[in-house]
C-alpha cells in the first residue's frame, strides 16, 4: 500500500505560479469572461483592467466614480460596471468604450449578475418564434446623435465608433432574451432586460419570508439587511438572493414578551420565482426592444438639442461681442439714444451721428458684418440641417415605434399581464405629436430669424459702401419694413434661444385667446387632448413627451 502511494505522489503535479504581474494597486473585483480567456478586474483605485490569459494587458479606464461590482454580458462582449452612486455602465470589451450609462438604483450598485435564456426561440407550440423589427420597412435607418462642434475625436466615448460599437452590441443582443440583475447597498434589487431595459424593480426589505422549520404560519420580515449577491438561474425562473440581515416576525404586537419565531441573525439565502422572464419572454422582449430603441431615439433629440443650443449660443455671441462696440461709442459721444434708434435715423435718412458713423466704418466694417453674417445665418442653416437629419426623424420613428406598442397594449389578453398601459401609451403617442407640431414651429421661427439677420447684415453692408463712397450696384437688396421689425424686436431678442432652453416656471410663450379658442375648436374633431403645448417651447416639449415614457412595465 505504501508502494502504491508513493507512485501516486511521483505522478502527481502540483500547481505551478504561471506569470506574475505587479499591478500598483490591490485588486477588490475579478471575473472571468464565459470563455474565461479574459478576466476584467476591478483595483483599489476604481480602475478596470482587461487582460488576456497570459497577463497581457488591453485596455484600462478609468469610470471616475468608485466601482463597487463587475459582470460580463452572457456573449462577453460587454461589461457591465457598478458603481458607487447606483449606475450602472455598459462598456464595449474590444476597446473599454462606454457604451450607455443607467441609473437604476440611488445608492451603490453592490452585486450584478447577466443571465441569457439558452433555449432556441420556439414558442410553446414548437413554431420559430423571432421578433421582427418593421421599423425598416418604413424608415431610412434610424439617425445618430450629431457631434457637438469643436469637439475632438476621441473627447466622446458615445461618438464616432463607440456609436457602431453601441449599434453592433445591441442587435446581437437583441437576438437572444438575456436578463441583467442588480442589487443595492439598501436591498433593491432591479431587473433589466437586454443590460438597458427596466423591467422592474422589487426590495427585499419589503418581501414576506416563510420560515417553514420553524414556524409554517409564520410571516417574517428582513431587517437591517444588506445584499451580498444575486444570481439568476439559466432558465430566468429562480432569483437566489444572498444577504445578511435579521429575520423577524412581523406579526408579534410591540408588547409581546415572546416572540412566535426568534430573531434570525446572519446571513440568509432567499430563492424567488421570477418565471414570468421565462413564460412571457418573447412579449417582453419584444415591448423591451421598443421601448429600447425608443430610450436611443429620445437621447439622439436630447443630443440634437444640446447641440443647437450651444451652436446658436456661439454665434449670438460673436453678433453681440462685434456690436456692443456701438454702445460704448454712443456713450462716449455723449449721446443718449440707443443703438437701435440709431440705426432706424440712418434707415430714414437722417443724418448719421458721429458714433454710428466710426462704428460702421472703423469698428465693424465690410468684413466685420461679413463674418457675422456667416457666423448667424450659416449657424441658421446648421441648425435646420441637425433638425432634418437628427432630430425630426428620430420623434417620427419614436412615433412609429409608440404606435406599435400602442396597439400591443390593446392585446390585453397577452400584453396587459406585464403592465402595457394603453391609456399611458395614448398619452406617450400624443405627445410625440406633439413634439413634431413644435419642431414644425421651431424651424418657421428660425427660418424668419435667420431671413431678418441676413436683411440686416445685408443693409449694413450696403450703408457701409455708401459711406465709404463706395459702388454698390452688385449687392443684394433689403427689405426696409423687415429690417423695422429686426431693430425694433430681434435686436436684443432671441426667440431661437428661447425655444432651444426649457422654459423656467410661469415663463410660458404667451398665446392670444383667439388662437387658443382655434384650436379648442378643432380638438373636437379627433384632435389632441390638451392645447397647452402652444405654451411651451421646443425643449419644454421634449421633456414633457420624454415624461410620459414611463411604459409601467412590472414583474409583480
Amino acid at each position: 500500500m505504501s508502494e502504491m502511494a508513493s507512485d501516486e505522489e511521483e505522478n502527481i503535479i502540483p500547481f505551478q505560479l504561471q506569470f506574475d504581474k505587479p499591478i500598483p494597486f490591490q485588486i477588490k473585483i475579478a471575473e472571468w469572461n464565459p470563455e474565461k480567456d479574459l478576466l476584467a478586474m476591478v483595483t483599489e483605485d476604481s480602475k478596470i483592467l482587461l487582460h488576456r490569459f497570459n497577463w497581457q494587458r488591453l485596455w484600462t479606464i478609468s469610470p471616475g466614480k468608485p466601482v463597487t461590482s463587475l459582470c460580463w454580458r452572457p456573449d462577453g462582449k460587454a461589461i457591465a460596471v457598478g458603481l458607487e452612486d447606483g449606475t450602472i455602465s455598459l462598456h464595449d470589451v474590444e476597446n473599454g468604450k462606454l457604451l450607455r450609462n443607467l441609473k437604476p438604483h440611488a445608492v451603490a450598485v453592490v452585486c450584478l449578475n447577466w443571465e441569457e435564456d439558452g433555449q432556441s426561440n420556439t414558442d410553446e407550440s414548437g413554431n420559430f418564434s423571432v421578433y421582427e423589427d418593421r421599423t425598416s420597412r418604413f424608415f431610412p435607418p434610424a439617425p445618430r446623435a450629431p457631434k457637438m462642434p469643436g469637439l475632438v475625436a476621441g473627447d466622446s466615448s458615445f461618438m464616432d465608433d463607440g456609436e457602431d460599437s453601441l449599434a453592433e452590441l445591441s442587435n446581437t443582443s437583441f437576438r437572444k432574451f438575456n436578463v441583467l440583475c442588480s442589487g443595492d447597498r439598501d436591498g433593491s434589487i432591479c431587473f433589466s432586460i437586454f443590460g438597458i431595459f427596466q423591467i422592474g424593480k422589487i426590495n427585499i426589505h419589503e418581501l414576506s419570508v416563510p420560515v417553514p422549520n420553524l414556524d409554517e404560519h409564520a410571516s417574517c420580515k428582513l431587517f437591517n439587511a444588506s445584499i451580498y449577491k444575486v444570481a439568476l438561474s439559466k432558465d430566468l425562473c429562480r432569483l437566489v438572493v444572498m444577504c445578511t440581515g435579521e429575520l423577524r416576525d412581523c406579526d408579534i404586537k410591540p408588547r409581546e414578551e415572546k416572540l412566535n419565531v426568534q430573531d434570525l441573525p446572519g446571513l440568509h439565502c432567499l430563492a424567488m420565482d421570477t418565471s414570468i422572464f421565462w413564460k412571457r419572454k418573447y412579449e417582453l422582449h419584444q415591448v423591451a426592444q421598443q421601448a429600447s430603441n425608443i430610450e436611443d431615439l429620445t437621447e439622439v433629440i436630447r443630443a440634437s438639442l444640446s447641440v443647437m443650443s450651444k451652436q446658436w449660443a456661439d454665434a449670438m455671441k460673436t453678433f453681440h461681442d462685434k456690436f456692443h462696440s456701438l454702445s460704448t461709442l454712443i456713450i462716449d459721444n455723449g449721446l443718449e439714444s440707443s443703438p437701435q434708434e440709431e440705426f432706424l435715423s440712418l434707415l430714414g435718412g437722417a443724418r448719421i451721428s458721429p458714433a454710428l458713423n466710426q462704428f460702421l466704418v472703423n469698428s465693424l466694417g465690410e468684413v466685420g458684418v461679413k463674418r457675422v453674417l456667416k457666423s448667424v445665418c450659416g449657424t441658421g442653416k446648421e441648425i435646420q440641417q441637425i433638425v432634418l437629419d437628427h432630430l425630426q426623424p428620430a420623434a417620427e420613428i419614436i412615433g412609429f415605434r409608440m404606435g406599435e406598442l400602442r396597439g400591443l397594449s390593446r392585446w390585453r389578453a397577452r400584453y396587459q399581464g406585464i403592465g402595457l398601459d394603453e391609456i399611458l401609451l395614448n398619452e406617450a403617442t400624443e405627445n410625440t405629436g406633439l413634439l413634431l407640431v413644435q419642431v414644425q414651429r421651431f424651424m418657421m421661427v428660425l427660418s424668419s430669424v435667420v431671413q431678418q439677420f441676413s436683411n440686416f447684415f445685408n443693409w449694413l453692408v450696403r450703408s457701409i459702401k455708401y459711406l465709404m463712397q463706395e459702388p454698390n450696384d452688385q449687392l443684394l437688396s433689403y427689405n426696409s419694413e423687415l429690417l423695422v421689425v429686426f431693430l425694433k424686436f430681434l435686436y436684443d431678442q432671441d426667440p431661437v434661444k428661447d425655444l432651444l432652453e426649457p422654459s423656467e416656471a410661469g415663463d410660458d410663450i404667451e398665446i392670444d385667446l383667439k388662437t387658443i379658442g382655434r384650436v379648442k375648436e378643432l380638438l373636437q374633431f379627433g384632435g389632441f387632448s390638451e392645447c397647452d403645448f402652444l405654451q411651451r417651447t421646443l425643449a419644454k416639449e421634449f421633456q414633457h413627451m420624454e415624461s410620459r415614457y414611463f411604459l409601467h412595465i412590472s414583474t409583480s
